[in-house]
């Protein structure tokens, strides 16, 4: 295994930011990122553990260890009357992961189709998409102590799952390297159309009889018509998360803004639509030398040409502050900002 010095990490993070790294190193294996942790030199250096890079904003530099997660392979480890249960490396592409259970008519993951990155963040972030979260599916996990080198199993509870949330982001933030991750899916499908476009997507597909393959290739029409291509354009798909407020609160902003979007949550609270909120404060479409908010969805930040991260940062301040001086309501970044 060779250990890189001042690595570019350009193409390695979807908003393409020009950002190096002082080590890097790929591993494949649990033996591999044992090896590297254990050498002397990295004992007390910062760790940071990169997947597809698709939900992070380099600021900076990174004065420490980068570790690319390339730990692969997807099985069927068990079955029941009800369920199979799907082990996939950390390192597997996401979307690679939704077309083998789709094709194999595994349940649960085709609302998810086409969302950037791999595997091993999709717990971390609790990843979500038209009204399905990685924690309906969600089994188990393994992660390893990146203090005493063990090996750890965390259950569905154990994770902590909230909205883009979970354990791995607060109490045991940059202390676990997630190795693989079990998903339990459906025999017998249930399906989910009622969120977002699905439905009206699959009228216009002339769908009448539901599949899983049907949804999913409906989710991807609707990810590739109002997101872009991070390949084309840099961006980290949505880069805030969607404001929760009392219903009280809700009711206030109602009377006094009766266009506003929201939706209930089971805990009485209302989850506002925040790229409605940027889009009202004019932001849609709007540049700030290479930086800017996509045209066709508000939500998304993007690096037009050689944006610095620093730049694309200072943008969704200014975004926030805005929100902030109308609504009187407070954005939280989804990206990881480093």
């Amino acid at each position: 295994m060779i250990i890189l010095k001042n690595h570019s990490l350009k193409k390695l993070n979807t908003f393409g930011i020009d950002a190096s790294a002082r080590y890097f190193a790929e591993v494949s294996t649990v033996n591999e990122i044992l090896e590297v942790l254990s050498q002397k030199a990295f004992l007390n250096a910062r760790k940071l553990i990169l997947g597809g890079g698709s939900n992070l904003l380099f600021t900076k530099n990174f004065n420490g260890l980068v570790l690319k997660n390339n730990l692969k392979g997807i099985e069927l480890v068990k079955e029941d009357s009800d369920f199979y249960f799907i082990k996939a490396g950390a390192g597997e592409v996401w979307h690679n992961l939704v077309i083998q259970c789709v094709a194999n008519n595994y349940s649960g993951l085709e609302n998810l189709s086409l969302i950037p990155g791999n595997v091993g963040a999709s717990p971390m972030q609790n990843i979500g998409a038209y009204g399905v979260e990685i924690k309906d599916c969600f089994f188990e996990l393994e992660a390893l102590n990146i203090a005493d080198k063990t090996i750890h199993k965390f259950s569905n509870s154990d994770c902590k799952f909230g909205y883009r949330e979970s354990v791995f982001k607060h109490e045991f933030k940059n202390q676990f390297i997630i190795t693989s991750v079990t998903y339990r899916l459906l025999k017998t499908p249930v399906f989910n159309i009622s969120y977002g476009a699905i439905e009206k997507e699959l009228q216009q597909m002339g769908i009448t009889k539901l599949t899983i393959q049907a949804i999913s290739k409906a989710v991807c029409s609707i990810r590739s018509s109002k997101l872009p291509n991070p390949a084309e354009i840099g961006n980290a798909g949505s880069f805030f998360k969607n404001p929760e407020v009392s219903n009280e609160e809700f009711l206030l902003l109602k009377n006094k803004f009766p266009a506003i979007v929201g939706y209930n949550l089971e805990n009485g609270n209302v989850k506002l639509a925040a790229g409605w909120l940027i889009e009202q404060c004019g932001w849609k479409g709007k540049t700030i030398g290479d930086a800017g908010v996509h045209k066709l969805q508000a939500l998304v930040l993007v690096n037009y040409n050689n944006a610095k991260g620093i730049e694309i940062y200072g943008l969704s301040q200014k975004i926030m502050d805005s929100v902030k001086e109308k609504y009187d309501v407070v954005l939280e970044r989804e990206v990881n900002i480093i």
